[in-house]
């Protein structure tokens, strides 16, 4: 299994948010660069990486600050957050980003996703995001009547490999991930899917490596210490 250690961005600084509310950001690092590079150092191949003002403003807005990321630190940057269109896919891909999420299009345009995904390939990835287990959109910020796992089938009918499911309550909680829907989640597709939300410590790791999870998201249980980033790499190798 895969650790993603995450650096959302708001005014090009690393933040984390509590059950994905804008009002609760928290700046957690000075620099996404500096933070980055000391992910690598502990052995970490990936970060994942969220552009909170472009999923308000449905529109990349942070874009320097991750393309600074995978220009200058050895890191695969996985990044999501207001990319809607082929052409923003195009141009993060044409510096460097090496897979991109799409978010809220996979429910409001998924022609876009099949579109992007017969161009792309491997490098899309979609995100669910969860409350309840109904859907939401737009930063979490709208909610849907589509449950998450038909959605997930939707996504893999069209060729996507790689989905990122995030149950919004418990995001930023360290209060454990929703084995259960990532389980099933994981049941129901043939994809790659990545746990986020909730991950609190070494425990929380195994069981989802022991469920066969494809990778998970940690970002909040990094930075408050209670998860040994360098210990979860390698209890996953």
């Amino acid at each position: 299994m895969l650790i993603f250690p995450a650096i959302d961005i708001i005014n090009g600084k690393p933040v984390r948010l509590y059950k994905g509310d804008f009002s609760t950001a928290s700046q957690v690092a000075d620099d996404a660069v500096e933070t980055a590079l000391g992910f690598s150092l502990v052995g970490c191949e990936w970060v994942h990486m969220v552009d909170l003002d472009g999923s308000l403003k449905k529109e990349p807005v942070n874009s320097l600050v991750f393309i600074s990321v995978a220009e200058q630190t050895p890191l695969k940057v996985e990044l999501g957050g207001g990319i809607r269109t082929v052409k923003d896919i195009d141009f993060y891909v044409n510096h460097g980003i090496s897979r991109i999420i799409l978010g809220s299009v996979a429910l409001k345009n998924p022609d876009l996703v099949s579109q992007a995904v017969k161009e792309f390939g491997d490098i899309i990835a979609v995100g669910i995001d969860a409350k309840n287990g109904f859907v939401a959109t737009e930063g979490w910020t709208q909610s849907s009547e589509v449950y998450f796992t038909d959605l997930a089938k939707r996504m893999e009918a069209v060729g996507v490999k790689n989905i990122i499911y995030t149950d919004i309550g418990r995001d930023g909680t360290l209060s454990g991930p929703n084995i259960e829907q990532l389980i099933k989640i994981n049941n129901a597709v043939s994809c790659n899917i990545t746990a986020s939300g909730g991950v609190t410590d070494i425990t929380d790791i195994k069981n989802l490596r022991d469920n066969g999870l494809y990778a998970a998201i940690c970002g909040k249980s990094i930075y408050s210490g209670t998860l040994n980033l360098k210990e979860a790499v390698e209890v996953c190798k």
